[in-house]
């Protein structure tokens, strides 16, 4: 675990300390209507199990969602939650953290409510840097309409929305994100249930808007869309797991990396690269610069391994301290507010 500042209300449990909750306690009850099979069932095992291992209340949790077969979330977390309409997660989380700033928030979305119809709303929160946590569920496809391609689907997709190949280029959720200055990026995956725990955890520690773009499998409308890369077969030499501090290195015997050259990454053997004195790329993930970031984001298969784990972490004033803080200041200065002085006051009109 990361040595950094925890968030007020915020203790991971170590041994010898006795957890105060389990997973089983973070369980709604209710039936889970997912497909069998569907990498969502993962994603909320390993959430329901991140969050016992911080003693925080169950009440002091809020989950959003908008719509889409991930969107289900808050029905089957036993904490308070929020089912919103199409792509407006972000702002009812946004109001809530506001409202509330000890509340603990997470949008659970997908790559059609967050990237499509929720775009504009997804930037805004991040590079505003609202105090919550945002897991984008991306399966390349829409699942909860059967099977029409989404913003993320590959360009050439066959669906029933695209029967002759999507022309459409997909976007890059974590180039977005990036590009909005979110505080925290990173990207994990539904089959590697243990990075994802580790990757929620550093979420919930960091202060300020986390950004997880979370690779998962739709079984029954686009099976298999990540397998050339995630495949067991093939994951070896076509992911990188982000180490911070250390080379960006891959391969079944971990004989490649990843160095700089100009302006761009490229692959190169690590033995070749050390005998021409070539430096490898070192992960940084504080790096307060974003460019380092964004070039990762750009490492995409076939060309390149395709990078997980945590691309950034820095800190920055969160928009709901800001908020809290001026209207402080404000009500210090002028003193409490007065509704009825501000309806009948000067700057009003008479409709005709």
């Amino acid at each position: 675990m990361p040595d950094i500042q925890l968030p007020e209300g915020i203790k991971i449990v170590t041994a010898p300390e006795q957890p105060r909750y389990t997973k089983d306690d973070f369980v709604s009850g209710a039936d889970v209507r997912w497909c069998p099979g569907c990498g969502d069932y993962s994603i909320l095992a390993m959430m329901q199990r991140t969050l016992a291992r911080f003693n925080v209340p169950r009440e002091e949790y809020v989950f959003v969602s908008g719509i889409g077969c991930s969107s289900r979330f808050p029905y089957y977390m036993n904490t308070y939650g929020f089912h919103t309409i199409h792509g407006r997660a972000l702002t009812v989380a946004t109001g809530v953290k506001c409202a509330n700033p000890k509340l603990k928030v997470w949008v659970i979305t997908g790559d059609g409510d967050g990237l499509s119809i929720g775009g504009n709303h997804l930037i805004h929160a991040l590079r505003r840097n609202v105090d919550i946590n945002v897991c984008l569920v991306n399966n390349q496809i829409y699942g909860l309409t059967k099977g029409q391609y989404s913003p993320t689907s590959e360009l050439g997709k066959v669906t029933k929305s695209s029967p002759y190949g999507s022309i459409e280029h997909p976007v890059n959720a974590l180039c977005l994100a990036i590009a909005s200055e979110a505080t925290f990026v990173a990207r994990t995956l539904d089959t590697d249930p243990k990075h994802m725990q580790t990757v929620f955890e550093r979420a919930l520690m960091h202060k300020g808007v986390s950004f997880i773009e979370i690779f998962q499998n739709c079984i029954i409308f686009n099976d298999k869309a990540h397998a050339p890369t995630t495949g067991k077969d093939t994951r070896d030499d076509r992911m990188i797991y982000l180490e911070d501090g250390k080379p960006l290195v891959f391969g079944k015997q971990k004989e490649k990396a990843i160095r700089i050259k100009r302006l761009n990454t490229e692959v190169v053997d690590i033995a070749e690269a050390k005998a021409a004195g070539k430096e490898l790329f070192i992960h940084n993930e504080k790096d307060d610069d974003p460019s380092a970031a964004y070039l990762l984001t750009q490492m995409q298969y076939p060309a390149k391994p395709v990078p997980f784990g945590v691309f950034r972490a820095i800190e920055r004033p969160t928009y709901d301290d800001l908020l809290d803080q001026q209207m402080k200041q404000v009500m210090a200065e002028k003193g409490p507010g007065d509704l009825k002085r501000l309806v009948y006051g000067s700057e009003t009109w008479t409709v005709k």
